[in-house]
């Protein structure tokens, strides 16, 4: 029993280590919300960023990155009919700040033959900001938020915080380098990332700024647009995903364990 217990520690130490990764990511951006109600991968738009992982076994690891991408949404671009009349359209540059918690479905480790690849999941945290931009013609695009298009009393936040999850998979390439493919929806707090969310302004209470604003504000087909009538959908938040490849690399930060015991 005593041999036994002492090898079962050994295997365990074998199993803890200490890895320090930086990476890149590069992939593509899309956003799902009034202008685009559930088709993934819709108007995806290119994206990229940074990350640094740390690594303390074979089945979890933390990360922190940061991350770019644009979204957008065009109603004109629908198979809806209402949408098409309504006639809506933004983008916007997506900024994150992300700390994430990921576990490996099978043992996982850069420079290790017997465990190459894995499947993951993650999760975690992150803080983001965006500003979306509307289409004022003659490929002039200007700041919504600023033009008050649904008669707010109250500017909406552009910094946001937001829940990122979601799954990928893991494959070494050489003995430093390793590779990822991932997905991951960030579920948000707020409905005006394309600044669409509730009625249309009654211009003679809380009116749009300005011309232009009303202009942007109702862009509808054929009429439509009344006053205090459904412009977007308060129930539901917006969301943006971030997809794409992964390439990391091990920094030699901590001595390679001794593996004298034999195992691995």
């Amino acid at each position: 029993m005593l041999l036994q217990f002492s090898q079962l520690n050994a295997q365990k130490r074998g199993r803890n280590f200490r890895q320090h990764e930086i990476g890149v990511f590069l992939g593509g951006s899309y956003y799902l919300g009034d202008l685009n109600p559930g088709k993934h991968f819709f108007l995806s738009q290119p994206a990229g960023g940074i990350f640094y992982r740390f690594t303390p076994n074979y089945r979890y690891a933390f990360r922190a990155g940061f991350n770019f991408g644009n979204v957008m949404g065009d109603d004109s671009q629908s198979e809806d009919y209402d949408q098409r009349k309504r006639n809506l359209n933004f983008k916007s540059r997506i900024n994150e700040f992300n700390v994430l918690a990921e576990f490996n479905f099978l043992e996982y480790r850069i420079s290790n033959d017997k465990h190459r690849f894995s499947f993951f999941l993650f999760a975690g945290i992150d803080v983001f900001n965006f500003r979306p931009m509307g289409n004022a013609g003659g490929g002039t695009w200007v700041s919504l938020r600023e033009l008050n298009t649904e008669g707010r009393s109250k500017k909406y936040k552009l910094y946001q915080v937001a829940i990122p999850f979601g799954c990928g998979i893991k494959i070494n390439v050489a003995k430093k380098v390793g590779i990822g493919l991932e997905w991951g929806p960030r579920k948000t707090f707020t409905d005006y990332i394309d600044d669409v969310s509730k009625t249309y302004p009654n211009p003679a209470i809380n009116p749009p700024n300005g011309a232009l604003g009303a202009a942007l504000s109702n862009r509808t087909k054929d009429g439509g647009g009344i006053a205090n009538s459904q412009r977007g959908n308060p129930r539901t938040k917006d969301w943006f995903v971030f997809f794409g490849l992964t390439l990391n690399i091990k920094l030699d930060l901590t001595p390679e364990p001794c593996y004298a015991t034999g195992f691995d």
